[in-house]
């Protein structure tokens, strides 16, 4: 693994590598703003495949499976602006503080990271300035603009789940993700379980906290925006039809959940 250097700093992105940050629909009027931390799986050149095999690159442990597809659909579906990162998790988790050991990770599942092992400090602070900095930023700034500008702003965080974790089969076909602020997420419980042919799971098959997420705590709660995490299960969102389908059934439900909000004055009529 080599970082190509200028002076003192070590870049790990090229001019021939991918920007970080995808955007889809920047002048979206939703009142929904749109997240995906693990969106993509692009690894960057200078740090070739991990160590790892093209087996491991399209499990879950690179990247959430399906959710791009979820992401994108529903961003024209809603009329709603999209950030998403383009790089694997397995490069630098963007919904793990720092200090969390899954931020880079050395082990994923049962997976050993070859290519993340010895990491210097200038290796380490490389990822956080070229791809996780940027995506934060992004989202840091347009949150901004939009509080400018008057507009409404209320964060879905869009993730994926595995059916099958540690031997252990997840019954839920989706589930909402909180930590503080319950408003939407009730809603959006109350909406799903209406649909009658879902098992949905209350932050379940995972709770969201300060020690284990960054983008609902940081771009949320921090800034107190009404948020949820939304986790889809993978199998339901495997091809291109269970991705329109599941941007279908969510955008009719956000659409329903946003007349009740504005109906309730937590959004301007």
């Amino acid at each position: 693994m080599v970082l190509v250097n200028t002076g003192d700093t070590p870049l790990l992105l090229d001019r021939t590598d991918a920007p970080p940050v995808l955007e889809q629909n920047p002048q979206g009027r939703s009142p929904f703003l749109l997240t995906s931390d693990h969106f993509g799986r692009a690894i960057p050149k200078s740090l070739g495949d991990l160590g790892l095999p093209e087996s491991e690159l399209t499990r879950h442990i690179a990247l959430d499976i399906g959710i791009a597809g979820v992401a994108r659909a529903l961003s024209e579906k809603l009329d709603a602006h999209l950030i998403a990162q383009r790089y694997s998790r397995l490069v630098i988790d963007c919904n793990r503080p720092f200090a969390s050991p899954g931020s880079i990770p050395l082990i994923s599942e049962a997976t050993t990271i070859a290519g993340n092992e010895g990491l210097t400090r200038e290796a380490i602070a490389a990822r956080r300035r070229e791809v996780f900095d940027p995506y934060h930023r992004r989202i840091t700034d347009v949150i901004d603009q939009r509080l400018r500008d008057g507009m409404p702003t209320v964060l879905l965080s869009l993730h994926s789940f595995t059916p099958v974790y540690a031997g252990i089969k997840r019954p839920w076909h989706v589930g909402t993700l909180y930590q503080n602020d319950t408003r939407l997420p009730q809603l959006l419980l109350k909406a799903l379980r209406a649909q009658g042919d879902l098992v949905v799971g209350d932050n379940e098959p995972y709770a969201v906290s300060n020690d284990t997420d960054y983008t609902i705590p940081v771009h949320g709660e921090a800034r107190g925006l009404m948020n949820t995490g939304i986790e889809i299960r993978q199998d339901l969102i495997s091809d291109v039809a269970g991705e329109a389908q599941w941007a279908e059934r969510l955008a009719a439900i956000f659409a329903e959940i946003e007349a009740e909000l504005r109906a309730q004055a937590l959004l301007p009529a």
